[in-house]
């Protein structure tokens, strides 16, 4: 059952494996104290539906995503424009896919959205009030992004 997954490890597990794959970028975990504030200029949030509703987040300071994007794309981005949505909207739906997988090994069917993606200095996002929230902070050479997860699972 979904109580059974390791649901951090899941999250660290399935952005490593997209990283390598699509980047050939290595991740490092960053042990997170509770309450750790997420600095954010770009934040692509992806809606889960199903056995499990909620939304996974990926959060990042403007560096960390235009090196993502220029990774993802393989050119130099200077700008946090169209092409930074994108491909961090991309990498909320690669992460959250392989989540999906976890979660149907799991015996839980997981339904995604399609990625919204938000850029700004200051912004504050609301979830489900009950949620659990789960945050995985990874790191990489431009520096450290967010994973949250706010989900309930139906029962």
């Amino acid at each position: 059952m979904a109580g059974e997954l390791d649901l951090r490890n899941e999250i660290a597990l399935g952005a490593k494996d997209v990283f390598s794959t699509m980047m050939m970028i290595d991740l490092e975990d960053v042990l997170i104290a509770c309450g750790t504030e997420i600095q954010s200029n770009v934040t692509s949030m992806i809606g889960l539906g199903g056995g499990l509703r909620g939304m996974l987040s990926v959060h990042c300071p403007a560096m960390v995503a235009k090196e993502i994007t220029g990774a993802l794309l393989g050119m130099e981005v200077d700008d946090l424009g169209d092409d930074v949505k994108d491909a961090i909207g991309e990498i909320a739906n690669m992460v959250a896919g392989n989540l999906k997988i976890s979660f149907a090994g799991a015996g839980v069917d997981v339904e995604l959205a399609i990625p919204t993606s938000v850029i700004g200095e200051s912004f504050r996002i609301c979830g489900l009030s009950a949620a659990t929230r789960i945050v995985v902070e990874l790191a990489m050479p431009a520096g450290s992004f967010w994973i949250e997860l706010l989900y309930v699972l139906n029962t």
